[in-house]
């Protein structure tokens, strides 16, 4: 994809998001992908803009986060010809699980996938909708190493620069298509 086509790309896919001023609480701009999501053209641009970044390249799985990841990973593994696997929160898996728990501002979380969703070697790309601070991101990527896996890259569709969550994923490739600095 072309500098030029793929800039329009991502103006054509902002003009269809909705800001939300002080959501969840007060002080907070909300960008709200919904009103992406529900149009056929803009979703169909959307898959299309994040598969053209890895066409060409081995991928062997997409892992969805919970909850958003698992709207785009499977067109995007699809598109790929790769397969999917969510990564969920603990005990909504029915198979024995690999856990990672990690730290949050206040408190902890745990992200669980089937012991048998990565084989050893397997090329993954890590979806999600959303960049803030990179804390369930970097979990992900120490989930997936855990099972022998290779992070081809994180994808994600909105990244809040301001946040700098890119700064906990040093050493990842991260692509995200939408960027926003406020």
């Amino acid at each position: 994809m072309q500098p030029k086509q793929a800039a329009d790309d991502c103006e054509f896919l902002k003009s269809y998001i909705r800001e939300v001023p002080d959501f969840p609480k007060p002080g907070i701009l909300f960008y709200d992908i919904t009103t992406l999501l529900k149009d056929r053209v803009g979703l169909a641009k959307l898959i299309d803009s994040l598969g053209q970044k890895f066409i060409g390249r081995r991928v062997d799985l997409v892992l969805g986060i919970e909850a958003r990841g698992f709207i785009f990973g499977p067109a995007l593994a699809y598109r790929l010809n790769a397969g999917f696997v969510p990564v969920r929160k603990p005990k909504k898996l029915p198979a024995e699980t690999a856990k990672w728990t990690y730290d949050l501002e206040y408190g902890s979380d745990t992200l669980e996938v089937h012991k048998d969703a990565i084989q050893p070697g397997q090329s993954v790309i890590i979806v999600d909708d959303l960049l803030a601070t990179g804390g369930t991101a970097k979990a992900t990527t120490q989930l997936v190493e855990s099972l022998g896996g290779k992070v081809a890259s994180l994808a994600f569709i909105v990244e809040l620069d301001f946040l700098k969550g890119r700064a906990k994923l040093a050493g990842y490739e991260v692509v995200s298509l939408l960027h926003y600095d406020k």
